[in-house]
């Protein structure tokens, strides 16, 4: 595997090798010794998520308070997406700042996230298979968020506004202005 560095230190990017011929292709998603050489975050992966949407669908920004907080190694099974880390870590230098990495069936990506960031995504296809690791089980009560759409970080969504589809809950996340981060650098 390749591991990419991004503009936000320890979110990085992994291409796996592929093996492919006229049957198809084989690469492994997942390796926990390679994945401990070349990326050294210091996790162990506990749980598997998995979420299908379709066109315009946007999950996010959300994230789990500590100490429930979780990295997160993401990817697309099929279709295709934009998937955003924004930096929630007070006196981060990059504070504020996101990451956006399109994630699709077709090139293999994954993208780290590392604990301290917001996630989410926007569904590019028709429809998307999307899947995660996450070093820390889901705890309810600890879940945190941040408007999708705020003005101060400014993620550039790749889609028409008017085509995004969002959650009963991801339409209330408060703005970064307003949001009490429980994260340090």
């Amino acid at each position: 595997m390749e591991v990419i560095q991004t503009d936000i230190s320890g979110v990085v990017i992994i291409e796996p090798r592929i093996f492919g011929d006229s049957r198809g292709y084989f690469y492994e998603s997942y390796n926990a010794k390679e994945f401990a050489d070349k990326v050294d975050a210091g996790v162990t992966f506990v749980q598997d998520n998995q979420s299908y949407s379709h066109y315009g669908v946007l999950r996010g920004l959300h994230f789990q308070k500590p100490p429930y907080a979780q990295s997160k190694l993401v990817r697309v099974i099929q279709g295709r997406v934009v998937d955003v880390a924004v930096d929630i870590r007070k006196g981060s230098p990059t504070y504020g700042k996101y990451v956006a990495v399109e994630l699709s069936g077709e090139n293999h990506r994954q993208l780290f996230i590392p604990r301290g960031f917001a996630h989410g995504f926007v569904v590019l296809s028709e429809t998307a298979l999307f899947q995660y690791k996450c070093d820390n089980l889901y705890h309810p009560e600890s879940e945190g968020a941040i408007a999708w759409n705020d003005p101060d970080i400014n993620i550039q969504w790749p889609c028409q506004i008017s085509d995004i589809e969002l959650s009963a809950k991801d339409s209330n996340n408060p703005k970064f202005i307003d949001f009490e981060t429980p994260f340090t650098y």
